[in-house]
């Protein structure tokens, strides 16, 4: 008997865990959510979410589209969308980019922050076209 998969995707991705007790060096690039809930030292690029858990400490620059620091991070932060710090969470280094950036009570960020504002579209009516009504008073 043959058994067909009725998803479209035949790519689902998974998530990636670094486990408490365990110690990774080197380079880390997915596609796919990572949390590391042990020790990182190394870069870690990510297309998705990277989650450094309470008891982590990673010696890491992070690249990813969102961050979320419970541990600690001893590196430069690089998110597309949000970069949040909750409150267990302690960052030591510069964030190069943020589209967001939460920092909970008691968190901690130990560096600088550069945050650019998303480029808008401009209003398609220049501003030397504008014309003011005069009121008449009586």
């Amino acid at each position: 008997m043959l058994i067909r998969s009725k998803t479209k995707n035949s790519f689902m991705s998974t998530d990636s865990l670094i486990g408490r007790g365990t110690e990774v060096e080197g380079a880390l690039a997915c596609e796919a959510n990572v949390r590391i809930e042990g020790k990182f030292n190394g870069v870690i690029e990510s297309r998705a979410c990277v989650t450094i858990g309470e008891f982590a400490v990673a010696r890491s620059d992070i690249s990813a589209r969102e961050v979320i620091i419970a541990g600690k991070v001893y590196g430069d932060v690089q998110a597309e969308g949000k970069l949040t710090i909750t409150s267990t969470g302690k960052m030591f280094g510069n964030v190069l980019a943020a589209s967001s950036l939460v920092i909970a009570e008691g968190g901690i960020l130990n560096g600088s922050s550069n945050m650019e504002p998303k480029e808008e579209q401009q209003d398609t009516m220049p501003t030397n076209d504008v014309q003011l009504l005069e009121t008449e008073a009586g």
